[in-house]
């Protein structure tokens, strides 16, 4: 691990501590010390139970991005999780990668993020998903204090809230066909990027490339890996939903 340091090195580097799992074993450090370690490979700092009668509901998801399993504590969350994996621009995801601890001039504070993304430039993203009906002041201060230790390092950070129910109902279907088995028939992948060369309703073209029961699932798949587009923000997949090759129009 590094250090950052200099004459001109952002107080925060020192004033934030992280507190996290490398290799099994628990490390405490300072920012400025443990900020380039690969967090998106590390152990949740605390574990996803689902409590009978509890407000949340914790779980886990398979990653097509990861190829393992990355926990969430709602379903919000979950959603998040499903939009991460979806996005080309992610290359890792990890859930509470580690506690942020600092002082807020009146008390000590920590807070566990939710998610740390690896970007496909290299840089680092810390994500906080909450409804912006439940953020409270505690919430804010802790967002303010981790969006600084972010600034400080070079990482992103990301406060998302309910995605758009259209988006989400689609990218819920597609992720039902993340998996790599859904290509496996490589020459219907290549027939289907053919087929869709222009923009074609999604059954028709499916039709035209064979049986739509064997179809189908690979089409999906293309679109969830976006090698095939649609418009999935402003309507509901359906038969007639325009579909092409993602270098298409």
């Amino acid at each position: 691990m590094g250090e950052l340091a200099g004459a001109y090195a952002d107080p925060a580097l020192g004033s934030f501590d992280l507190d996290f799992y490398e290799g099994g074993t628990r490390v405490r450090s300072p920012l400025g010390v443990s900020w380039n370690t690969r967090f998106e490979q590390v152990d949740p700092v605390r574990s996803f139970r689902w409590v009978k009668g509890g407000a949340g509901f914790a779980g886990w998801h398979w990653s097509a991005t990861t190829g393992g399993h990355v926990g969430y504590e709602s379903w919000l969350e979950r959603d998040r999780l499903i939009l991460l994996d979806a996005d080309p621009g992610v290359t890792g995801i990890a859930s509470q990668p580690f506690w942020l601890h600092w002082h807020d001039g009146s008390r000590k504070r920590r807070h566990a993020p939710d998610f740390f993304v690896r970007l496909a430039d290299g840089r680092g993203q810390v994500v906080g998903v909450r409804a912006d009906d439940q953020i409270d002041e505690a919430a804010v201060g802790a967002f303010e204090a981790t969006e600084r230790a972010c600034r400080a390092v070079g990482w992103g950070f990301l406060h998302v809230g309910v995605p758009d129910p259209v988006l989400m109902a689609n990218m819920r279907w597609l992720s039902r066909y993340r998996r790599s088995r859904c290509r496996r028939r490589h020459d219907v992948a290549d027939l289907l990027v053919s087929v869709f060369a222009e923009p074609a309703p999604l059954l028709a073209g499916a039709a035209e490339a064979g049986d739509p029961l064997l179809v189908l699932p690979v089409l999906l798949h293309l679109l969830w890996s976006r090698v095939l587009v649609t418009d999935v923000a402003s309507q509901l997949l359906a038969s007639d939903s325009m579909v092409h090759t993602a270098s298409g129009q």
